[in-house]
């Protein structure tokens, strides 16, 4: 468990730089759009957000198929030793 933790904490920390990754010279520029380029601006953001949550989406998906027949099998098993 502590283990864990220590490498949840480790990930943290390396990660907090990248929250600094806001461009400024982006950031004054999609303040200086017009409300249109701005609505493009975020219409954008959640094109480009789509197909990596549907990929994450569908392999988390595959995942949880693949430990429900694992589980199914393994139980299986369990009940065909039981019966010998």
């Amino acid at each position: 468990m502590k283990i864990r933790l220590l490498t949840l904490a480790l990930l943290l920390a390396l990660a907090a730089p990248a929250f600094g990754q806001g461009c400024i010279m982006c950031y004054q520029s999609a303040m200086g759009a017009s409300v249109r380029g701005k609505n493009a601006l975020s219409k954008g953001v959640l094109v480009l957000l789509v197909p990596p949550i549907t990929i994450m989406g569908v392999l988390v998906g595959f995942a949880f198929q693949y430990k429900e027949k694992e589980l199914e099998a393994e139980a299986e098993v369990d009940s065909t030793a039981e019966i010998a």
